[in-house]
């Protein structure tokens, strides 16, 4: 009876593509529809990854997983930029690295129970997360006095950007190169086999895209609603929603007792958030729109910096603990709140 439930809520994305296209319903009743319809999808994402890494290994398995999930940020940053909203832009660029590697990996851990996990491989991709928001400093201090989105920050953001992109090349190859040389286990019968599990994370992707860009389209009305301010409702609401895959997968994953892959899935898709996504978007506004700086705020880095502070130190030990997923859950509070406090640019 659950299975044929879980099947049927896949009907809620094409109900949300009719609400939203046909008969255009106000956005507060739409907003709810994405988010509601966003969770079957998450948890399909986590399905198929959890199978696929049957066929190619924890490591491979958490950066497919991370690499379908954020697709829908990056189409959202892209759209945004269209847009003329460069705030929700670099909020949500923001608010995507920090929750992914605190409340997706905390809740993981704390709802799966924690277990082993690979040291050296978390730990090069949280150092290059510290790297990039070392980068970010580059065009975020001129920023700080000033108009944050003149031109000149645009041209500092470029090199940095392209710096990232081959970070991102250079640390992406050689993870996978590792992960391909000690990987030999063979499949369980019960995997899916290696298309299907394919398939499924393109489908699924591809329908959270979508379902994203109508959430998105409703969530300033949404806010307003609510009395939140822009920035709020990106580092927050955006994030979080758009982060739906990894949430999924690294839960459901962390539960069956792949600690392992949970950590390597959020922390992959928060590392790919600052060293990927976040120069890709950068470059593209400058085709779509006015060149997006990549100027954080004071409140952004610090809690970007301390999130990655955070992780490393759970993963110091080489295994991840219920308690201390707990304590990154309690830290991605702070931020909300000081988020909150912090108010627009």
């Amino acid at each position: 009876m659950g299975r044929r439930l879980y099947w049927a809520s896949f009907a809620l994305t094409p109900i949300v593509l009719l609400a939203e296209y046909v008969f255009h319903v106000n956005g507060t009743v739409l907003f709810m529809l994405a988010a509601v319809a966003l969770t079957p999808l998450a948890f399909l994402i986590g399905e198929a990854t959890e199978n696929l890494a049957e066929h190619t290994g924890e490591g491979i398995g958490g950066f497919l997983n991370a690499s379908f999930g954020n697709a829908p940020e990056l189409i959202i940053g892209v759209l945004a930029i269209g847009d003329g909203l460069p705030n929700v832009v670099r909020g949500t660029i923001a608010g995507s690295v920090i929750g992914t590697a605190l409340i997706v990996f905390g809740v993981a851990i704390a709802y799966g129970g924690g277990g082993k996990v690979n040291r050296q491989s978390l730990g090069r991709q949280i150092g290059v997360m510290a790297i990039a928001v070392c980068l970010f400093l580059i065009p975020s201090i001129p920023g700080w006095s000033g108009d944050a989105d003149r031109h000149s920050l645009y041209l500092l953001t470029l090199p940095v950007a392209a710096v990232l992109l081959i970070l991102y090349v250079a640390t992406t190859t050689r993870n996978l190169r590792q992960h391909r040389a000690s990987f030999q286990a063979a499949p369980s019968d019960k995997a899916w086999s290696l298309r299907a599990a394919v398939t499924a994370l393109t489908v699924a992707t591809v329908a959270t895209a979508f379902v994203s860009e109508a959430l998105v389209g409703s969530i300033t009305e949404f806010g307003e609603r609510l009395g939140l301010s822009q920035f709020f409702v990106a580092a927050v609401i955006v994030a979080l929603v758009g982060n739906a895959a990894e949430h999924g997968g690294a839960i459901v994953t962390a539960h069956r007792g792949h600690a392992g892959l949970a950590a390597e899935i959020s922390i992959s898709s928060s590392s790919q958030v600052a060293v990927f996504v976040a120069p890709v978007i950068a470059l593209l506004s400058g085709l779509v729109g006015r060149g997006l700086p990549l100027a954080f705020r004071p409140v952004e880095i610090a809690a970007m910096g301390g999130a990655a502070i955070a992780v490393a130190l759970v993963i110091l030990d080489g295994r991840a603990k219920r308690w201390e997923g707990g304590m990154l859950i309690l830290g991605y509070a702070v931020v909300v709140v000081a988020f909150w406090i912090a108010g627009e640019r």
